[in-house]
């Protein structure tokens, strides 16, 4: 299921709805206004954003948070665990910029499941 521009992920149940939909036909659940809308900081259906995601890896990689925060805890202790090495540090920069320019819908695809 691809994202149309006239569609929008319920705040409840992350179904794909109309945009112009008050009410979610699937769970019932009224729909929040959004806050803002920009691509970046668009917000997947569980509820994590793409730019908190790459800001963590940018600034706070050599430590694997955007790992934890993308629910992979394995890889975040890791990450910690050869922090001293320096090897997080990068691996963490590269897949922040990964981050900044992969899609919306693929990150949707990848880390948006509840």
């Amino acid at each position: 299921m691809e994202k149309r521009p006239d569609e929008k992920y319920c705040t409840e149940c992350g179904a794909l709805i109309s945009a112009k939909a008050e009410i979610c036909p699937k769970c019932g659940v009224r729909q929040r206004p959004a806050p803002f809308s920009s691509s970046l900081g668009a917000i997947a259906p569980n509820g994590r954003s793409r730019l908190a995601a790459a800001l963590f890896a940018l600034f706070l990689g050599s430590l694997g948070i955007h790992k934890f925060y993308l629910g992979s805890i394995g890889w975040g202790i890791m990450y910690i665990l050869f922090c001293w090495t320096g090897i997080p540090t990068i691996v963490g920069f590269i897949e922040g910029v990964l981050l900044l320019i992969m899609s919306e819908e693929t990150f949707n695809m990848k880390y948006g499941g509840a």
